[in-house]
């Protein structure tokens, strides 16, 4: 079972929040503020990432299964939804093949087709051989702009992150095409893009905008892939607005 929390008032409406690939729900710090003054916040960690069992070889629908899993635990039938990369991807799974469970969607810095299996595989390799603290410097270059100062604890928690668990998440993303799925979401959803991110750029949420019927795109203007930590409180008012309103 994934390692989550729950946060915020205990009939509000509920809310789960999914973080990127090499993070932990602590990634979703900057928005607990203000979210929890309105909705009662699941956060979790990813298989193999954080306190999360790594479980091997798995896949999208696997990842989305785990969430599923959680929801029941909760006793949870009906959830909003934000993700942000991986979570997002997870996001667009739920809400294609499992539409009665998923109210409203948020779909942050992420992407329905993203690389190669090729390039995932490499990536994949060089953490299994090295740790994930190997990759820092190059993911950092990625989740944020030259400019951002607080990088510090990201590097930290990227570090902690089981090699294989981001590993096996590596090859779940070069699997996965999910641009197929985008016509059968029906869930009222915001596709959110950093303006600066060189991982996910602009044109993945455009096209994924294109293919869920009346969504909404914003791009952040100083914001590369973890939008919500360069970013908060302008990420947080996009969620509460999307999430609130009737």
């Amino acid at each position: 079972m994934l390692y989550h929390e729950i946060e915020g008032p205990a009939d509000g409406r509920p809310l789960v929040l999914a973080g990127s690939l090499g993070t932990t729900l602590e990634m979703w710090d900057p928005q607990m503020e203000a979210l929890t003054g309105h909705f009662r916040v699941v956060r979790f960690d990813h298989r193999g990432h954080g306190r999360s069992p790594a479980t091997g070889k798995c896949s999208i629908a696997d990842l989305a299964g785990d969430v599923l899993d959680l929801l029941d635990l909760l006793g949870l039938p009906r959830v909003s939804f934000a993700g942000l990369s991986l979570g997002g991807m997870v996001g667009m799974w739920l809400a294609a093949h499992a539409p009665e469970r998923i109210d409203r969607l948020a779909l942050l810095c992420t992407s329905a087709k993203l690389g190669t299996p090729e390039s995932w595989a490499e990536r994949a390799g060089a953490v299994r051989e090295a740790g994930t603290a190997s990759i820092a410097e190059t993911a950092m270059a990625r989740w944020f702009t030259p400019s951002f100062t607080g990088r510090e604890p990201y590097v930290t928690m990227l570090g902690g992150i089981s090699a294989e668990g981001y590993a096996a998440c590596c090859e779940a993303v070069g699997a996965m095409d999910l641009r197929p799925e985008l016509p059968l979401i029906s869930a009222p959803t915001l596709v959110l893009a950093g303006a600066d991110d060189p991982a996910t750029p602009p044109e993945h949420a455009e096209r994924i905008a294109e293919g869920i019927a009346g969504s909404r795109l914003v791009v952040l203007p100083g914001a590369a892939h973890l939008a919500n930590v360069e970013r908060p409180e302008a990420v947080s008012e996009h969620l509460a607005w999307h999430f609130l309103r009737e």
